[in-house]
């Protein structure tokens, strides 16, 4: 594990590494590539998903990496139409991964009008429970479905994966997150290049001043916060330069200074959880 990167531990007792290596919109043959880039780089977590269709170049990676498979935190996620199969669509996924086990396994999105996340738990706690995956989260929960899974099982996510960057910081569903002791990871970090944070004059006026990049500001940013990411990219000194983020450290004027750059739901780039389905 890469002795710079921090971890957080998990409401189950279990460490995840806090800045990892994302896979969205990555096809297989680039996604062996760019994770075994990640890897030499000195990332220690993968995020992937069934939806990605790229769990098979993830698993090659990491199979050809040469690391001690418990040196590798690799989280991958149940997709909406398999709500009624969870215990199939984890074995496929363990069998494209070429692995054992998961280190976490997520309900990619709550789909409430199909009213399956809560019987999805349940068969997600007897994969644990049966040594398929370490720990168990959600992904895109609001608190009204955390609310609903707590009163349901007395097994809390590990995690909530959420959409979170400068411009859309949700603090309201942090503190859900946080009173509940729910680690709070953020996807699209950077805001998926759908609005020009990196050219914000607050953030490049930062990053000019620490000699680093607009992407590393916002990176720090996230980090600062208690939040676990896992920035994409395709450029290998891109991948570098997102895990070099631990030599310098925002002022507490800097950090005030990103969170003024919320917008709200404005600022939202992906869907609605109440709105997504199959």
């Amino acid at each position: 594990m890469s002795n710079d990167v921090p971890t957080i531990t998990l409401n189950d007792g279990h460490e995840i590494p806090q800045l990892g290596f994302g896979s969205y919109k990555v096809d297989n043959d680039t996604a062996e590539k760019v994770v075994g880039l990640a890897l030499q780089a000195g990332y220690r977590h993968i995020d992937t998903a069934g939806f990605y269709g790229n769990e098979e170049g993830v698993g090659r990676a990491i199979a050809a990496s040469g690391i001690p498979r418990e040196e590798i935190f690799v989280t991958t996620k149940l997709w909406n139409d398999r709500h009624g199969d969870p215990d199939a669509a984890l074995a496929e996924s363990l069998e494209k991964l070429g692995l054992d086990y998961v280190d976490l396994y997520l309900i990619h999105w709550p789909c409430p009008a199909q009213d399956l996340y809560l019987k999805v738990w349940d068969r997600f706690i007897a994969a644990r429970e049966a040594g398929l995956v370490r720990s168990i989260g959600v992904s895109n929960f609001l608190p009204e479905h955390l609310d609903n899974l707590l009163r349901h099982s007395p097994v809390p996510p590990v995690v909530d994966q959420l959409e979170l960057h400068p411009a859309y910081q949700r603090r309201d569903d942090v503190a859900f997150c946080r009173d509940h002791e729910i680690a709070v990871e953020a996807w699209g970090p950077l805001g998926q290049g759908k609005y020009p944070i990196l050219q914000d004059p607050t953030v490049t006026g930062i990053a000019e001043a620490h000699g680093v990049g607009a992407g590393q500001v916002i990176i720090r940013w996230h980090l600062q916060h208690g939040r676990i990411l896992f920035p994409k990219s395709s450029n290998p000194e891109r991948i570098r330069a997102n895990l070099d983020v631990f030599g310098f450290e925002l002022t507490d004027e800097e950090m005030a200074a990103v969170d003024a750059l919320d917008r709200g739901l404005e600022g939202r780039v992906g869907r609605d959880p109440n709105e997504m389905e199959p």
